[in-house]
C-alpha cells in the first residue's frame, strides 16, 4: 500500500505527521535525543532499515570519537520534536493501565527532580484546555504583483 503524502495538507497536525507520523520515526528521534548516534545503535535498539532515517530530522556528521564512522545527530527540526515526545510520555504516564511498569522518569539533569507537566497557556498567562481553544483561518497576506510599482510611502506620489 502506497503512503499518501500529507506534506501539502492545510492542517498542521497532518503536515507534521508526514515527517514524524510513523511510530518508528518518533523512536529514532527519541534515541537520537538520548545520544545514540550510529546506525548500528538505532538498528539494535529498534531493528530498523536505513532508509527511514532520511526525513530532515537527523543529519550525518563525523563521529565525535574521531573514527571514520558517521553519526546521526538531531537537526534543529529533530530537537524541536522533544516537547512532542515529552507530551506523549506524560500522557502515557497518566493514562497507562500499568504506569508502575514504566521503567524511567524524566528528570531535570541539573537537580535530578522530575520535570513539571507540560501545560498550554494563553498569551496573557491563563492555563488553557481544549475547551478554551478553537481554530480560525490564518489571515491571508496581500499578494504582490511582480512588475507593479508601489508608490506607498513615497513623497510627492
Amino acid at each position: 500500500m502506497k503512503r499518501t503524502s500529507l506534506e501539502r495538507a492545510e492542517c498542521p497536525i497532518a503536515r507534521s505527521l508526514d515527517a514524524i507520523g510513523d511510530w518508528w520515526s518518533l523512536l529514532i528521534i527519541r534515541d537520537a535525543l538520548l545520544d545514540r548516534r550510529r546506525f548500528g545503535e538505532f538498528q539494535r535498539s529498534l531493528g530498523l532499515a536505513k532508509n527511514i532515517l532520511d526525513k530532515g530530522i537527523l543529519k550525518t556528521a563525523p563521529a565525535s570519537d574521531g573514527s571514520a564512522y558517521q553519526e546521526y545527530v538531531p537537526t534543529l527540526k529533530g530537537r524541536g520534536v522533544f516537547p512532542i515526545l515529552v507530551a506523549l510520555r506524560q500522557w502515557s504516564e497518566k493514562f497507562d493501565r500499568h504506569p508502575e511498569q514504566i521503567a524511567t522518569i524524566l528528570v531535570d539533569r541539573d537537580n535530578g527532580r522530575p520535570v513539571r507537566k507540560l501545560e498550554l497557556y494563553s498569551l496573557d498567562g491563563r492555563l488553557l484546555s481544549a475547551a478554551d481553544t478553537t481554530l480560525k483561518p490564518r489571515p491571508r497576506r496581500a499578494k504582490r504583483h511582480p512588475g507593479r510599482l508601489s508608490l506607498k510611502g513615497r513623497r510627492g506620489a
